[in-house]
């Protein structure tokens, strides 16, 4: 079956890429291994990843998205040019259209950066779509209808929140707090509180077995192994999930003042709705234990998770794949 048409999120953390009639096809990490000085593309995606902090000096790790938005366009067109070419195989003929999910904040340069690197990769027409439109689309969300619907995307490298009402964004803002920030965060707790050094990847496996958004009577534990800088040595520390929640706090605290800055510039009629509908969480971000709870005790708004929240940017761009002809007309910029 030839593969015409490809969804990508092009995520700061991870990469999910939907082919309709296949569903997602691929869920990488955004990371490229070069070989230096001659910057030869070595790995991409898993491979790549687990390359991160285990590589002799003429090997780099790089991860070409920073916040959302393309930081390297060389290492961002290798790392497309190999997702689109897993997408559609190596003997394909007809050059595919893409749909690539944006930040709602990115500017003119940055979008055109996108679609050249996409285009340069082998795609035949690429379309952006801002992400709090995909993320809404795949969580459910009637964009189209005349009510309003809060979203809140935490994706890798920014969390959104938009209001969303008669397929468009009514309010919204993008701050760079987001799964990355998260795990130097951990690092950096872990760091002053017991003064040991850990890696970026065992920061996001603490975030993942046992971060939570809120401390809890029952607490989860973990133990972890770094580097203690006093002695110099390696050291094994077991750590809880209310310590996570502490370190984590302000930032959590943050994405709530800019849900605050959104509902204050949304009109009262689409407040309204959003109190009675309530808030929808998606993106990795969401998977945060009791992360709802979190923002329904400091907002006073209904919140809830989205189903499969890593993957509703994805399937968000499924859904406008099979739509193409109506979506151009409204949604999608060339």
């Amino acid at each position: 079956m030839f593969v015409t048409k490809i969804g990508i999120d092009l995520g700061t953390a991870n990469t999910v890429v939907f082919v309709p009639g296949r569903g997602f096809i691929i869920n990488e990490p955004t990371i490229v291994a070069l070989a230096k000085p001659e910057n030869k593309v070595l790995a991409v995606g898993r491979e790549a990843k687990e390359m991160v902090g285990r590589t002799p000096g003429d090997i780099a790790s790089y991860r070409p998205l920073k916040d959302g938005v393309i930081a390297d366009y060389f290492i961002t067109k290798a790392m497309l040019q190999y997702f689109i070419g897993k997408a559609v195989g190596r003997f394909h003929i007809v050059k595919p259209e893409v749909v690539i999910s944006v930040p709602a904040g990115i500017t003119q340069t940055e979008r055109r950066a996108v679609m050249n690197a996409a285009k340069e990769a082998g795609a035949k027409e690429v379309f952006i779509v801002r992400e709090p439109i995909l993320a809404a689309l795949g969580a459910g969300i009637p964009i189209n209808a005349h009510t309003g619907n809060m979203i809140i995307n935490i994706g890798g490298g920014t969390a959104e929140v938009a209001v969303v009402s008669l397929g468009g964004i009514v309010s919204w803002e993008s701050m760079r707090i987001a799964g990355n920030k998260f795990d130097a965060t951990i690092m950096d707790y872990i760091k002053k509180k017991y003064s040991l050094s850990i890696g970026e990847q065992m920061a996001e496996r603490v975030k993942i077995s046992i971060g939570s958004a809120l401390p809890t009577k029952e607490k989860l534990e973990f133990q972890l192994r770094g580097l203690d800088l006093i002695s110099g040595l390696p050291k094994d520390l077991i750590i809880n999930s209310n310590e996570i929640a502490e370190s984590l706090s302000p930032l959590l605290n943050d994405i709530a003042s800019g849900v605050q800055n959104v509902f204050n510039d949304t009109p009262p009629e689409l407040v309204a709705d959003i109190m009675d509908k309530g808030i929808i969480l998606s993106g990795g971000g969401a998977l945060l234990r009791n992360i709802d709870e979190f923002f329904e005790r400091i907002l006073g708004v209904p919140t809830y998770q989205a189903e499969e929240p890593l993957f509703c940017v994805a399937r968000g761009t499924g859904l406008i794949l099979s739509h193409l002809d109506v979506y151009k007309r409204t949604l999608l910029s060339r």
